[in-house]
């Protein structure tokens, strides 16, 4: 009840919302209302209809990245509607700003045909810098990402598939060079099959994994079944049987994305050796901690919250690639910049924690092993380890013309 109470609170006072404008040039005088609006606005105005990329340098474009969603599966309340997912988009636009100086414009679009919500997007589209897409519902999300990254030469980024994926693959990384394994030879094994488990078994892939199987609620998704979409039908396999007791066999990570308490605590004792565990469903994870590890003391596990050691938290990533991006001034956000952003994180683990960080989570010391295996979100070298590596990757595939 406290918590619901300091929660609405929190959204109402002292004034409504979480994020509002404010003006970036003084406007004290005549000679500056002149300068801001008439007469003086015509000239940036005819500047920009001479040369579109002029934008980039008269107006806030460079920096403003749209947060848009049509509420139609927001965090894990489902089918909100377009103005119930405002809170969420106003609380997006707060974590753009405060990690990585992004400026943001929360838009929700009240409609759940795609084909009008891409055409909706692609008008307004030249207000912006980049496209964050959250909380829209599978398998249209991906037509709608799809389409949009076609039309528009602005980063377009549907952080609910990627953003999970991108600390997922970092985590990852180092927990296989902790327990010594190499990455083209273990199996991996996910329950959820939805948006997030497949930009998660692209990326890793990509990463360097062969042996991925994919599960749902009804079982592992193989070749013979008919219910299966054009998204997750390229990881459709017959190698790992047909139910999540079969392929957990000999597996060495399995990573849920699903729903709470779907993970039976007896399957862990038929994974490999230093079995990784990354529970991600939230609030309540497939299998708790505490259960994990009253089977089996060789789990490396990461889960979605903040009250366990790994929290896959995806404000590691959407604010740094799209700062890189931006800073970049990339047409998209590609593979190769979102594993950049991986490898950083990766790396970032590794560096000495600033005391700042320890302070803030009320902790003396962290090291990178087996409880350290993702950076914390307010550590303050995010930007040179991955906003950095995310506009270098950037600049590199700009310039081979990719």
């Amino acid at each position: 009840m406290a918590l619901k109470e300091d929660a609405l609170n929190y959204h109402e006072f002292p004034k409504p919302g979480k994020i509002e404008i404010q003006s970036l040039k003084k406007c004290d005088s005549a000679h500056d209302l002149s300068l801001a609006y008439s007469p003086g606005v015509a000239e940036p105005v005819k500047a920009i209809q001479a040369d579109s990329s002029l934008a980039y340098r008269y107006t806030n474009k460079g920096n403003l990245v749209a947060v848009i969603s049509n509420g139609t599966a927001v965090l894990g309340l489902g089918d909100t509607g377009a103005i119930a997912s405002k809170p969420v988009m106003e609380g997006k636009g707060i974590l753009f700003k405060k990690f990585a100086d992004i400026d943001v414009y929360d838009i929700e679009v009240d409609s759940s045909d795609p084909d009008h919500f891409i055409e909706t997007v692609a008008a307004i589209s030249p207000t912006f810098g980049g496209i964050n897409l959250e909380d829209i519902k599978a398998p249209e999300c991906f037509y709608i990402e799809s389409e949009l990254k076609k039309r528009l030469n602005i980063p377009v980024f549907h952080d609910d598939q990627h953003g999970t994926a991108v600390i997922v693959a970092a985590g990852l990384i180092n927990a296989l060079e902790i327990i010594s394994k190499s990455i083209n030879e273990i199996n991996v094994v996910f329950l959820g099959a939805g948006a997030a488990g497949l930009s998660c078994a692209r990326l890793i892939r990509d990463l360097g994994v062969k042996n991925i199987c994919l599960a749902d609620r009804k079982g592992v998704l193989t070749k013979s079944r008919d219910d299966l979409n054009q998204y997750n039908q390229q990881f459709a396999t017959d190698d790992f049987g047909k139910t999540l007791e079969e392929a957990i066999v000999n597996a060495d990570v399995f990573i849920g994305l699903s729903g709470a308490n779907l993970f039976p605590k007896e399957l862990l004792k038929s994974m490999n050796r230093d079995p990784i565990i990354f529970a991600l469903a939230n609030p309540d994870p497939e299998i708790l901690p505490a259960d994990a590890f009253a089977v089996r003391e060789d789990i490396i596990m990461a889960t979605g919250r903040s009250d366990y050691p790994n929290q896959v938290n995806n404000v590691l990533g959407f604010p740094f690639l799209f700062r890189g991006a931006l800073d970049a001034r990339a047409p998209q956000i590609t593979q190769n910049m979102m594993l950049a952003a991986s490898k950083g994180l990766a790396e970032l683990t590794k560096e000495p924690v600033p005391r700042n960080v320890l302070d803030a989570y009320d902790i003396k010391s962290l090291t990178f092993g087996r409880d350290y295996i993702i950076p914390k979100p307010f550590d303050p070298r995010l930007k040179e380890f991955v906003a950095e590596r995310v506009k270098a990757a950037a600049l590199k595939e700009m310039a081979d013309g990719q």
